[in-house]
């Protein structure tokens, strides 16, 4: 996001007008600043995101009016449970790890490099984030804007990803199913998956959606009984992903990018039927 086209000066005084306050002392007041604060931003022609996030949470004034004065004014139904100081200090105390994984999830990217690329933000930076449990305001601003995720969402963990839209429709041709990460051999929720129909299997029961490193797969938990083909296995309670050649005498091979190996099929346990494989190209 530029901030080419962004007046300071304007941005505080919409901030100003969303508290209802006339001086930077009553400002200050209001974003629990030091008062000198208000003179440093306007004298270095320095965007103050985290004042904007606040003051968006605090008062529910649009966040692009706040930013570019583009929209009106308007509030939302839903009045928030925190307020002021108890609000803002909520905001702060999510920084680090928690705040980037719904960064990621709102970009739909797996990895730090994906954000860093798209926002020209180093790695190290973002390393930062996280060793130091740091708010990052300017992305979480930019991040909502660009997304259309809720703001209080982005910044607090709480309410709907995407507030005011309603429960998703659900068309004839769609299926929802729940999608996981593969992580470290397991596999942790992340919420649902929307399936076209035409690329399910005949049967639906037990399909699952697991989203990995650089692939995706959906898969067919209910199948157990181990055919050729690509399988999730499960070796000593950890999962991945193999393809699986069944071999004379009670045996399997299993191949994929870490191992090539044979074993007896009872000392592996089947967790599902791999139905398709999506994958990321570098």
């Amino acid at each position: 996001m530029s901030e080419e086209n962004l007046s300071v000066q304007q941005i505080i005084e919409r901030i100003s007008s969303a508290y209802g306050v006339s001086s930077q002392k009553a400002l200050a007041d209001a974003l629990e600043v030091p008062a000198n604060n208000i003179s440093s931003w306007l004298q270095r022609d320095s965007v103050p995101y985290k004042a904007i996030v606040k003051c968006a949470l605090d008062t529910e004034a649009n966040l692009h009016w706040l930013l570019n004065g583009e929209f009106a004014n308007s509030r939302s139904a839903d009045a928030p449970q925190l307020r002021g100081k108890s609000l803002y200090d909520e905001i702060l105390s999510t920084g680090g790890r928690p705040v980037l994984r719904r960064i990621l999830d709102a970009y739909g990217f797996q990895m730090q490099k994906d954000l860093g690329d798209l926002l020209d933000i180093s790695s190290g930076t973002i390393s930062t984030w996280v060793r130091r449990e740091f708010f990052p305001g300017d992305v979480v601003v930019a991040c909502a804007l660009d997304t259309g995720v809720s703001l209080r969402w982005l910044a607090t963990g709480k309410g709907e990803m995407f507030e005011g839209r309603g429960a998703p429709v659900v068309a004839e041709n769609v299926l929802n199913i729940a999608q996981f990460r593969h992580e470290s051999g397991e596999l942790k929720e992340a919420g649902t998956w929307a399936l076209d129909r035409s690329l399910a299997p005949s049967s639906t029961e037990g399909l699952i959606f697991v989203q990995g490193l650089n692939a995706c797969w959906l898969v067919d938990t209910a199948t157990q009984k181990i055919s050729n083909g690509r399988w999730f296995i499960s070796i000593d309670d950890s999962l991945d992903v193999f393809d699986v050649v069944r071999l004379p005498g009670g045996k399997v091979h299993l191949t994929n990018a870490a191992a090539d190996f044979a074993c007896a099929i009872s000392e592996i346990s089947p967790f599902g039927r791999v139905v398709f494989t999506l994958e990321k190209h570098q």
